[in-house]
């Protein structure tokens, strides 16, 4: 996920103005802009800086809720070592208890963090995608 993070906030940062640059340029060498062929080239400039801004922010938004479901994984093993040591001592040792208490309690812990910080970056690249795309539309003047 954070993979696709930093990716999203490189594009944003650096690729996305160039990319964003070309196109406007594009549009203003062109001879005419009113016509409906004009307005057809406008509408799928739009569209193609819409699909890259948006780019990875679906994977990201399905690896989000996903994170600490794994976390939860990892305290099911936590509690299966707890009742492993239980079983392999004959009784319940403090020691061995709380050593899988807290694998599973890091477990949780790491799920949930990731998760929250990605709901945080998903929303700030979906805010900053839908408004960059309303300004380069409103670039391509017609």
């Amino acid at each position: 996920m954070w993979t696709l993070i930093v990716e999203r906030w490189w594009y944003l940062r650096y690729a996305y103005r160039k990319e964003r640059e070309t196109l406007t340029q594009t549009w203003k060498a062109r001879p005419e802009h009113k016509s409906w062929h004009a307005r057809q080239i406008r509408r799928m400039m739009i569209s193609r800086i819409n699909v890259r801004l948006v780019g990875s922010l679906p994977l990201i938004r399905v690896i989000v809720p996903l994170a600490p479901l794994l976390g939860l994984l990892g305290t099911v093993t936590g509690m299966l070592e707890v009742f492993d040591g239980m079983s392999a001592l004959g009784y319940a040792d403090a020691r061995t208890m709380s050593d899988g208490v807290s694998h599973a309690m890091v477990a949780t812990l790491a799920g949930l963090a990731v998760s929250l910080s990605g709901i945080f970056f998903v929303g700030r690249f979906q805010t900053l995608s839908m408004v960059e795309t309303e300004l380069f539309a409103d670039a391509l003047e017609y």
